[in-house]
C-alpha cells in the first residue's frame, strides 16, 4: 500500500492509497520540524497537490477517487459529511436526521471519529447541538484551524447562541 507523509500548515499528514483509491489521511502530528517521504504515485502526489491548493484558499471541493472501509452506517455518515460544502457547518443531530435516524447523533459523533479520510471527507466541519467544536481526531486546535481557514469558525462561534440544527453556508 502507497503511503506519503506530506507537511502541511494543519501539520503532517499521511496519506495512503490501495487500487487507485485515497484510503486513508490520518494527521501525524504538528507541522514544525517534520520530514515528508514516501512513495509518490501519481494519486498521491495529486492528493498533495489538491491539500496544498486547499490550504492556500484556491481549492474548494477535492476532486479524488476515495474509498474508505466501514459499516454501512459510518459509510452513509461520511457521505453525508462530503455534502456539507466548503464554509458550511452542520450539526452531528442534522447529519442523524438527515440520515433518518434523529436519535442517532452520537452514533453519528462516533463515525466521525473513525472517519478515515481527514479534510477530504470534512468531519471538521460538524459541530455540536450548541455549535461548541466538539471531538476531532488531531484535536480542537487542527479543528479551529481548519474552520478558520474555511471561514467558518466566527460562525461557528455565532452559532453557539442561535443552537440551530441545519445546514449553515455562508
Amino acid at each position: 500500500m502507497p503511503r506519503l507523509a506530506i507537511v502541511t500548515p494543519a501539520g503532517r499528514l499521511i496519506l495512503e492509497e490501495q487500487e487507485e483509491a485515497l484510503t486513508r489521511i490520518t494527521y501525524a502530528g504538528a507541522p514544525a520540524a517534520l520530514e515528508e517521504g514516501g512513495e509518490q504515485t501519481p494519486l498521491l502526489a495529486e492528493t498533495r497537490r489538491q491539500l496544498e491548493a486547499y490550504f492556500s484558499g484556491r481549492l474548494r471541493v477535492f476532486d479524488l477517487p476515495l474509498r474508505a472501509e466501514g459499516t454501512a452506517f459510518q459509510q452513509a455518515v461520511w457521505r453525508q459529511l462530503c455534502a456539507v460544502p466548503f464554509g458550511g457547518l452542520m450539526t452531528y443531530g442534522g447529519i442523524a436526521h438527515r440520515l433518518g435516524r434523529a436519535g442517532a447523533a452520537r452514533a453519528v459523533g462516533m463515525a466521525c471519529h473513525v472517519n478515515p479520510i481527514m479534510i477530504v471527507v470534512p468531519c471538521h466541519r460538524i459541530v455540536g447541538a450548541d455549535g461548541n467544536l466538539t471531538g476531532y481526531a488531531p484535536g480542537l486546535e487542527v479543528k479551529r484551524f481548519l474552520l478558520r481557514l474555511e471561514g467558518s469558525l466566527p460562525q461557528a462561534e455565532r452559532r453557539r447562541a442561535q443552537m440551530v440544527p441545519h445546514l449553515v453556508c455562508p
